[in-house]
């Protein structure tokens, strides 16, 4: 390698583990497949059942590029509690629904949310009401979807009992600012693209789900224009679908208490040879607070992250991403060293998921959610997790939960 060539960092991303699965099941035949606008399905008959019957229709959520089903089967029924095979043995029809592009915007793969209900109506036998949601980000579209059904010109007529998210980032969701930064020292590739992590995190929908934006451009931090452009939208749709039961579970805690062993302003990774001398800060109180030192040796790049009045949101109550243990593997295989103390960290906290509280300040951030007034909230029932577990985890405690919603 010549002296000044930049590195090779090989592709990495920092999303949802629903395409992430730990222990790879076998994933059964399917027993339909549709392809609708800006997205495709696959159809899992409940058991008994010969034909769509009881639609339970669960949306992707947030990452790079187009859906792959077989890992988000593989996801939502290889890891901690098999939600999927759950659901078909009391007999709902499993309906995965997958985005062309799972950073596209929110407004966009709503179109697809909209074409597989439609779909499900056109298809099923009977007259059994639909249960519509999704992981992570596939819940705030298919939340805005199906209230901008009820509220067209012509209201359609979307047939829906149960909407349902699991650890979505109704109030928005957190990457820590100095990781935002850094995507942008990425090596392009070799077709000259961005880095697959920095189109990520210069996403339509990054920018609309994270609370708080870096703007490379600018060097700025602070609300997209495309996030208030969504909360315009929905605004515009009444914020949420009025005719379904709308229930909620958090993969965050209720207690106020989140990762205790994350303090706010330590160090979090530490970068070495690829990046020396880079390194990332949990998230403190205060104006001008350091949350990275960045430095890249070819071309040089160096230059201090900073925030003000953001709250501790790294060890916050909340589902949690491996954000900086992805990180620090990416750069390990990349021939780098990496001095890790914090693997994971928050990523959508408690009130958000439950949508009971913004969390711009330490307090909101940190409430204990069991024992906030539950009318705060515009879901009609919710339910956070005794434990902290990573985002999107199925439990059984939390899936029972819904199932039982579901089956009202």
């Amino acid at each position: 390698m010549a002296e000044k060539t930049e590195p090779e960092v090989g592709p990495f991303t920092i999303g949802d583990p629903l395409a992430s699965p730990s222990n790879p099941v076998e994933v059964p035949d399917r027993d339909e497949e549709w392809t609708v606008t800006k997205g495709f399905t696959w159809v899992f008959y409940g058991e008994g059942n010969s034909h769509l019957t009881r639609p339970v229709i669960i949306a992707d959520g947030f990452n790079h590029g187009k859906s792959d089903l077989k890992k988000l089967y593989e996801f939502l029924e290889g890891e901690e509690y098999g939600f999927l095979s759950a659901l078909r043995e009391r007999g709902m029809d499993v309906i995965l629904l997958g985005f062309q592009d799972r950073t596209a915007s929110v407004l966009e793969n709503a179109k697809a949310a909209e074409a597989t209900v439609l779909e499900a109506i056109a298809r099923r036998v009977g007259d059994h009401r639909l249960v519509v949601g999704g992981f992570s980000m596939g819940g705030l579209v298919t939340r805005y979807a199906l209230a901008k059904m009820e509220t067209e010109s012509e209201p359609v007529n979307h047939q829906t009992g149960v909407y349902f998210s699991y650890d979505t980032p109704h109030r928005g969701a957190t990457i820590p600012i100095g990781v935002q930064a850094f995507s942008y020292l990425l090596p392009r590739g070799l077709d000259l693209k961005p880095h697959p992590f920095t189109q990520q995190m210069n996403s339509a929908a990054a920018r609309q789900m994270l609370w708080q934006h870096y703007d490379n451009k600018t060097g700025k931090t602070g609300v997209a224009p495309e996030r208030e452009a969504l909360l315009t939208a929905l605004d515009e749709v009444g914020q949420w679908p009025q005719i379904p039961l709308k229930v909620a579970v958090a993969n965050g805690r209720g207690d106020g208490i989140g990762l205790p062993e994350v303090k706010a302003g330590e160090v979090a990774l530490r970068l070495d040879v690829r990046y020396p001398g880079t390194t990332f800060y949990t998230q403190a109180q205060g104006d001008d607070v350091t949350v990275a030192y960045l430095k890249r040796a070819f071309p040089a790049t160096e230059k201090t992250i900073t925030t003000s009045g953001f709250p501790e949101l790294d060890g916050a109550p909340g589902g949690t991403l491996l954000t900086y243990g992805i990180l620090a593997k990416s750069m390990e295989e990349a021939g780098g060293q990496a001095d890790l103390r914090h693997a994971e960290v928050c990523f959508v906290p408690s009130v958000s998921a439950v949508d009971i509280s913004d969390f711009e300040k330490q307090e909101d951030l940190y409430a204990k959610v069991d024992d906030l007034d539950p009318d705060k909230s515009s879901l009609d029932a919710f339910l956070c997790s005794p434990t902290t577990t990573a985002h999107t985890l199925p439990t059984e405690e939390l899936c029972t939960w819904l199932m039982d919603h579901f089956e009202r």
